[in-house]
Formats: structure tokens, C-alpha cells, sequence
């Protein structure tokens, strides 16, 4: 199964996407002896068009262009899930041989409600709204944890 984080607007370049990769890079050297192919990350732009609507609506298309498998949008009026019942989650459907699961990080304006009407997950990080490259490395830092956790490694503990 792939693992894939959806961001919309671009991360700067310094220490916050720094840590950004090397949690990617963990997941995927870490989730791969557990069936995880792949974890990747894709940047779409925000939308320029005059109407908030109009640009989640715009946004939202372009993540129904390049999501895969489950879809997992992150937003703080979602569900708040521990990270062992996040792993768990995963795990099946990993073994339910889902093909992948999309994490999704809004743009500033927020997440399209149809694109959350068609989300297997909204998933809130808490009730606080967060910087955008916070929540790219949020996303990423629990996809590591969840394999690890999938995997017995003790990086996690209660």
C-alpha cells in the first residue's frame, strides 16, 4: 500500500521541510518490510481565483487528480484518533489490500465539502488551527509512527 501526503501550497525551503523529508524517509525505509511501497509527498499550488469557494472548489479537483486508495483529509473539526488506532487503521487496510491511503492538507481557506463528503477520514491534529508546514510534518511524523508502531518498534511509547 502507498502512503501519500496531498499539500496544498508550496513548503518553503529550511529546517521546517528538512524534517519534513527525513520523517518521509523514515516511513518509507521503515514501512516497507511491512507491505508499505511507497510513502510519497505531492505539492499542488493554491488556487489565484477570486471566490473562496471557487478556489476549494479548484483545490479540490486537483486532489481528486492525484489521491489514490482511502482518503484521509486532516481538518480541526474532525475526528481526533490516537496514533495506535490511526496504525491500527492502516494496517487494515493494508491488509485489505487497499492499494493506498491520501492524507490531505488543505490550503488556507480550507478543505471543499464535497471533497469532505467523499473522505473515508477527516482527521483533526486538535481543535487549534496549525501552520501549514507544522501540519506536512505532523502528517508525515505519524505516518512514521503508525508504521513503527505496525512494526513493534519501540519509537512509540505510551
Amino acid at each position: 500500500m502507498r502512503l501519500i501526503v496531498v499539500a496544498v501550497g508550496r513548503a518553503k525551503a529550511g529546517p521546517e521541510s528538512e524534517l519534513a523529508a527525513r520523517y518521509q524517509e523514515r516511513a518509507a525505509k521503515a514501512g516497507k518490510s511491512l507491505g508499505f511501497r511507497a510513502v510519497e509527498t505531492v505539492t499542488l499550488d493554491e488556487s489565484r481565483l477570486p471566490d473562496t469557494a471557487a478556489r476549494k472548489g479548484e483545490e479540490a479537483a486537483a486532489i481528486r487528480r492525484v489521491r489514490a486508495g482511502r482518503l484521509i483529509l486532516l481538518d480541526e473539526r474532525g475526528k481526533s484518533l490516537g496514533s495506535a488506532d490511526f496504525a491500527a487503521l492502516l494496517g487494515r487496510w493494508k491488509d485489505s489490500s487497499e492499494e493506498a491511503a491520501t492524507l490531505v492538507v488543505g490550503g488556507p481557506d480550507g478543505l471543499d465539502p464535497a471533497l469532505r463528503a467523499e473522505a473515508d477520514l477527516v482527521l483533526s491534529f486538535g481543535a487549534m488551527t496549525w501552520p501549514h508546514q507544522l501540519v506536512r510534518i505532523m502528517a508525515l511524523e505519524q505516518l512514521y509512527r503508525a508504521v513503527t508502531i505496525l512494526a513493534g518498534h519501540p519509537y512509540h511509547r505510551v
